[in-house]
């Protein structure tokens, strides 16, 4: 049974509060068409979406981004990041911390509306003050509305990958829009939902029927996977980039680009462990001209402190998955920079 705990809110008045301003808004669109040129293999830099799994503290998370962007000016020629600013994200079995969008007070019971207000104003906040542009997860589709004005890139999830809605709405979305595979690691099933978000598709949004134009950036994104015995399956190795640039290949999708996430079921939830695939991923760019070719981000989760804690106590530490801390992140995009070719 459903119960109604709010009046309806109204979106476009809740936008109003957080516009970007023109100068700011210039920049966005200055930066989404770089995003563009790389994803589409016009611009040869390496994309890393990169920040805190979740984004549960305001003034953590713009310390982080104002630390950020002076690492994107000092490696701009070769690297060009996105921040993650994922603001839905809860802990993965839904018990406790429900992500900024439901919790924006991580002491107090959830509030949608003051959510919706905290989210909008943190994307608001760290494109204006620092320059970066933004990534979110599409955790649910009919939050993409309430963001869709500031973020420069999004991702759908291993658990929502296979949803119908999820595909659909991701052939609207007019950024790129990076597609996990299950955590089953069934690659088949990743590719089926790239390729139905690349393609026009017609339905039922918001209680209107909707057409879609395609969405040409849809694209690849390694995390690894689980068996059913709980054991983690990474597949960012050689062989499996070699399967996933033929199923690539197979499918006829425009713009193949795969981007490596360095956490998750590739790492074991084992943050330390990021370093370790960025090096493996980098050699094996060098060593086969196919993985160049297609093998062009990484996904990874980092923050100001090492690890995750159940509770708010550490400033800059996680509370959902663990991410590497600051000073790691910073020596490991130096060598990324150092490194690629």
């Amino acid at each position: 049974m459903f119960k109604k705990i709010s009046e309806q809110i109204n979106i476009e008045d809740v936008k109003e509060h957080s516009k970007l301003s023109p100068a700011a808004f210039a920049r966005k669109e200055e930066r989404d068409r770089e995003l563009e040129a790389i994803l589409k293999g016009e611009d040869d830099r390496l994309l890393l979406v990169i920040g805190p799994c979740s984004s549960d503290n305001e003034e953590a998370v713009l310390d982080y981004a104002h630390r950020l962007a002076k690492l994107q000016e000092k490696f701009k020629d070769k690297i060009f990041m996105v921040m993650r600013v994922y603001t839905a994200k809860p802990r993965t079995n839904g018990d406790g911390y429900k992500g900024l969008m439901h919790q924006p007070d991580t002491d107090a019971a959830p509030s949608l509306i003051n959510g919706i207000k905290a989210v909008r104003n943190l994307h608001y906040r760290v494109i204006s003050e620092t320059g970066l542009t933004t990534a979110d997860e599409m955790l649910y589709p009919e939050n993409l509305s309430l963001v869709d004005d500031l973020v420069s890139y999004i991702a759908i999830g291993a658990r929502s990958v296979e949803n119908q809605q999820h595909r659909f709405v991701a052939s609207g979305i007019d950024v790129p829009t990076g597609m996990k595979n299950p955590t089953s690691g069934n690659l088949k099933v990743m590719f089926n939902g790239i390729f139905a978000a690349q393609k026009k598709q017609s339905f039922l949004f918001n209680a209107s029927e909707v057409e879609t134009s395609g969405n040409p950036l849809a694209h690849v994104i390694l995390r690894g996977a689980t068996n059913e015995n709980g054991s983690y399956l990474p597949n960012y190795y050689y062989d499996n980039l070699l399967e996933t640039i033929k199923l690539y290949q197979d499918f006829g999708l425009e713009n193949p680009f795969i981007i490596i996430d360095t956490n998750h079921d590739n790492s074991g939830k084992n943050y330390l462990e990021q370093i370790r695939i960025v090096r493996q991923t980098l050699i094996n760019r060098a060593w086969n001209e196919s993985i160049h070719k297609y093998v062009r981000g990484f996904m990874i989760e980092s923050y100001i402190e090492d690890g995750r804690q159940d509770n708010p106590d550490v400033y800059g530490k996680s509370i959902t998955d663990p991410c590497l801390g600051w000073d790691k992140t910073q020596e490991l995009i130096e060598e990324i920079y150092q490194t690629s070719k």
